[in-house]
């Protein structure tokens, strides 16, 4: 089983991913971190060079054998549900969280980070006008393809990583629930 953690850059999916992956006792994986070494080169890099096609390419690429493994949860990109086959796929790896924070929550977050994270823009608009344009395209999506949504504005990475476990009891092996 693979649980898959959905939602917009920043919501938190690279913060919960390895205190969930610790609370159940399995490896985790930052898919932008495997896209980066398979590539060689950052996200931005790649934007830059290449363009979102070649990344979104690559993206599938690398989350589709991500998603053949077992024990892992992985922290997605924001844009991974895009596409119909991404969307498909994590659907049939296991349980697909989004974790869900509103646009205020998102913008005060990449603003703060932007910089220092080396998140490239994906609209080149101020930081509020990009959330909310991307926001109206990719919610949809994320409500589509997520088993469980959990809202992560307010909350420590923590806190929401044991909201996450105790919803998802029910569908670990009873060995790994604790």
């Amino acid at each position: 089983m693979v649980i898959s953690l959905i939602g917009y850059r920043a919501c938190g999916k690279s913060s919960v991913a390895p205190r969930l992956a610790g609370r159940l006792g399995w490896s985790w994986v930052d898919c932008d971190r495997a896209i980066e070494q398979r590539a060689g080169v950052t996200v931005r890099q790649i934007f830059e060079s290449s363009g979102e096609a070649e990344f979104r390419r690559l993206e599938s690429e690398v989350l589709a054998e991500l998603l053949r493994g077992s024990e892992t949860v992985i922290a997605t990109g924001g844009g991974a549900v895009l596409l119909p086959e991404n969307r498909e796929r994590l659907r049939a790896a296991g349980p697909v969280v989004w974790l869900h924070a509103s646009a205020a929550t998102l913008t005060k977050r990449l603003s703060r980070e932007h910089a220092a994270a080396g998140r490239p823009s994906l609209t080149g608009r101020p930081v509020h006008v990009e959330v909310a344009e991307v926001l109206a395209v990719r919610e949809p999506l994320y409500r589509q393809t997520a088993t469980l949504t959990v809202h992560s504005d307010g909350e420590s990475a923590d806190q929401v990583a044991r909201r996450i476990f105790r919803h998802l009891s029910d569908e670990l092996p009873r060995d790994r629930s604790h």
